[in-house]
């Protein structure tokens, strides 16, 4: 599974990465496993900028910046953000509004859209999906990470980040250090 990054980025640079005891350590805090092609990307590419647009939050990483301090201040950001914007019901793709309950949130892309999986008991991988800056899209990004991010490479974006969207860079510029509130900013 680990070359399969190789094919998903021309140009791969990885950052600081982490470890299976991590790994662990956030499934354990979550409450849930934590998908392969997710867990397979924290250990080959690590901390940095996927397609020149999204932070993906990993476990371990600076306070604020691991994946369970970022999953549950954005979650709770949304929810507050929404009841102080009075907004109505999520507009879901494909109108099943129940993924918006299941939302784990751990990517952000410097547009503002925040990725969340769909944690459905049961399976391995967890769908992708895109909450839209607006905080009232919701968008399907992807069956996993790895096809998330390819498909942001491709005309097919414009399904997940809006019409207007180009396809991204193939590339993963790595950090070699994740500042303290990089995905809350």
């Amino acid at each position: 599974m680990e070359r399969m990054w190789d094919e998903v980025f021309a140009i791969l640079r990885p950052g600081l990465g982490c470890t299976d005891e991590t790994l662990a350590q956030a499934e354990t805090e979550l409450g849930f496993p934590l998908p392969p092609s997710y867990r397979s990307f924290c250990r080959h590419c690590g901390a940095g900028l996927a397609v020149g647009t999204f932070r993906i939050a990993l476990p371990g990483q600076a306070q604020g910046a691991d994946l369970v301090s970022v999953s549950e201040a954005v979650a709770y950001g949304v929810a507050k953000a929404r009841a102080e914007q009075d907004l109505g019901p999520f507009e879901v793709e494909g109108d099943d509004s129940s993924v918006i309950d299941r939302a784990c949130f751990f990517g952000r892309s410097e547009g503002g859209e925040l990725l969340f999986w769909d944690v459905v008991p049961g399976r391995s991988e967890y769908e992708i999906w895109v909450l839209g800056a607006d905080l009232e899209s919701v968008r399907f990004g992807g069956p996993d990470l790895a096809d998330f991010l390819r498909r942001t490479q491709t005309p097919a974006v414009r399904g997940i980040l809006g019409m207007a969207a180009a396809p991204l860079p193939s590339i993963f510029e790595g950090d070699d250090a994740v500042p303290a509130g990089t995905l809350l900013s």
